[in-house]
């Protein structure tokens, strides 16, 4: 596999481990927060979704930036919305700006899931796409499990243990930012949305080293093509009907099956059964590691099974 594309492909889909870490690092802290602020349930509750409701904007409008400024330039800005979310919550010194710290966060976990898979995919050969954009997903998973382990870690440090869980984030952020520098604009960007003919058959070059400058030209042209194809094309087509329908129905029955709420709670609900704080925060990483492991799994059944197949697999256990 081209090492250029792979650092590409790699560094979008660090917004996922972001996604990952930034979605259940406050399970370790919620507690205190409720105690800290004296929480009503009702508020509590608001609050700890507060970094969601960003989500569900940042995916809604996600595509607009990605289109008007570019994915590299609206990658950076997720960096930076991240970078806000971490710094921001963790020197909270109200509900009230926390709320929008977390909310800020949410915004760019939003905006990630619409515009690092797309980068991904308009950068990866057909042969690896599947891989690549695989990535992102386990980069997510790998960000939770990393969650619990920073969580566990930070546990025993004091009364603003949670400032930390919260606030250490903004390391990786800061770094994922700095990354996305070094990425290239998509080509099918630069050459559909830009116009930048030239520019989007340098970054072909970069994707096909061996290729001739014929080949790439043809490239150019078929993307263009594709992407007018796209443009003027019917989104709610007969064709298309089931297939989406069926790709919403399994992402909210995936929200549905409630692993977002074992997630955020996770500690809490193990300390119910009888465990120590610390023994639960302990046990949480037994979630993330089973999450990991699995994603793995599945990453590398994609190409031997299909995807088709490992949808079934997922929807038998959603019903289990």
């Amino acid at each position: 596999m081209n090492l250029r594309i792979f650092f590409w492909s790699l560094t979008a889909a660090l917004a996922g481990f972001l996604f990952g870490f930034d979605t259940v690092v406050i399970s370790g802290a919620e507690k205190t927060i409720q105690s800290l602020w004296s929480l009503s349930p009702g508020l509590h509750g608001i609050t700890m979704a507060s970094a969601l409701y960003g989500t569900v904007a940042g995916s809604l409008l996600g595509a607009w930036p990605a289109d008007r400024f570019g994915r590299k330039a609206t990658l950076l800005w997720v960096g930076v919305l991240y970078l806000i979310g971490a710094v921001g919550s963790g020197l909270a010194q109200n509900v009230g700006s926390f709320i929008i710290a977390r909310f800020a966060g949410g915004l760019g976990i939003g905006i990630s899931t619409v515009v690092a898979p797309m980068y991904i995919a308009e950068i990866a050969p057909p042969k690896s796409r599947g891989r690549l954009a695989g990535m992102f997903q386990f980069n997510i998973v790998f960000g939770i499990l990393i969650a619990f382990v920073s969580n566990a870690l930070l546990a025993g440090i004091g009364e603003n243990a949670w400032r930390w869980m919260l606030g250490v984030a903004a390391f990786p952020s800061l770094l994922y930012a700095l990354f996305c520098f070094a990425i290239p604009e998509s080509p099918r960007w630069l050459l559909s949305r830009k116009g930048d003919r030239e520019a989007g058959m340098q970054v072909l070059q970069h994707i096909q080293p061996n290729a001739s400058e014929s080949v790439i030209a043809a490239e150019a042209d078929k993307i263009m093509v594709v992407s007018t194809a796209r443009v003027s094309g019917r989104f709610w087509t007969r064709q298309l009907r089931k297939p989406i329908t069926l790709a919403i129905l399994i992402a909210f029955f995936n929200q549905l099956s409630g692993i977002n709420a074992i997630l955020y709670f996770a500690p809490r609900i193990f300390e119910l059964t009888g465990l120590g704080a610390k023994a639960a925060l302990l046990q949480s990483i037994g979630i993330g590691l089973t999450n990991l492991v699995f994603t793995f799994i599945g990453l590398w059944l994609i190409d031997r099974l299909g995807r088709r197949t490992l949808l079934y697999i997922g929807s038998f256990g959603y019903i289990v």
